[in-house]
């Protein structure tokens, strides 16, 4: 198991950027720049990983490529396609998207998410991806979200069959994908679901948390690892057990203070439950 974060800390240099990562305890990272960038950029960074003994667990894209829009969603894809290269040029584990929303929000919450048409215009969307990247190092994935597809491991493994494509894997959120009483009150089998059904497959893994508040509806806040009621040293021993190498990435937080102090809380659940 390697941890990092989805942050690059402010830094001056490649090498400053991986000394630092190495000196807050990562052994991974996500990729800190664009496939526009400039080769000698790119180079530095990738060297500099390299050096430190630093995997590259994944190459973001978060663009929608199902736009409503023709001329943006053909813009998103084309930038979904150098950024598989950019992943498969640099040995990354993944190039990592969402699937993509049919509103004005690019990840938002529509009910045409789970269309027939979302389905097929989702598959294809993929297999373009994947067939126009030719990539032969690095695989693509698609974040689940609580509100398009795929919401859960039945949802991907059935949309990994729809692909059919060897270099389509899966990228773990567990946190996105507890969208339910259920899921959230029986949080360790449903963790036990994702790894049984998922296994192998899996190519990187985001950390967070998530709170039920008491207001009525029913309403889940994600938050800060150690803040909410997760059981993340429970997700965290499944990933490693499918795989020791597996990156388990802290997100979504405001500042670099705040990942490397909730960084810090996930190292010491992982170390209380001898995971590292």
């Amino acid at each position: 198991m390697r941890f990092g974060t989805s942050s690059p800390l402010a830094h001056e240099s490649a090498r400053d950027w991986a000394e630092q990562q190495v000196a807050l305890g990562c052994k991974t990272v996500v990729f800190p720049v664009k496939s526009d960038a400039p080769i000698g950029k790119i180079d530095s960074y990738k060297n500099a990983a390299a050096e430190y003994g630093l995997t590259i667990a994944e190459v973001g894209i978060w663009r929608n490529a199902l736009a409503l829009d023709k001329e943006e969603r053909k813009a998103n894809m084309d930038y979904c396609v150098e950024q598989l290269r950019l992943a498969d040029y640099l040995g990354a584990r993944c190039a990592v998207n969402v699937a993509g929303a049919f509103g004005p929000r690019w990840d938002g919450h529509y009910k045409a998410n789970f269309s027939k048409e979302a389905r097929v215009e989702t598959v294809k969307m993929v297999r373009e991806i994947i067939d126009r990247a030719d990539v032969k190092n690095t695989y693509f994935t698609l974040e689940p979200m609580p509100w398009m597809i795929p919401t859960g491991p039945q949802d991907y493994l059935q949309l990994l069959e729809e692909v059919d494509r060897d270099r389509f894997m899966v990228h773990m959120d567990i946190i996105n994908m507890t969208n339910s009483a259920e899921r959230y009150f029986n949080a360790e089998e449903f963790i036990d679901e994702c790894a049984e059904l998922l296994g192998n497959r899996i190519r990187s893994c985001h950390i967070k948390d998530v709170h039920l508040k008491e207001d009525y509806t029913f309403q889940l806040r994600e938050c800060a690892p150690g803040c909410g009621e997760y059981p993340l040293g429970y997700y965290m021993k499944k990933m490693n057990e499918i795989d020791s190498e597996m990156p388990i990435i802290v997100e979504h937080l405001d500042t670099d203070e705040e990942y490397k102090k909730y960084l810090k809380v996930v190292q010491r659940v992982a170390k209380s439950m001898n995971l590292q």
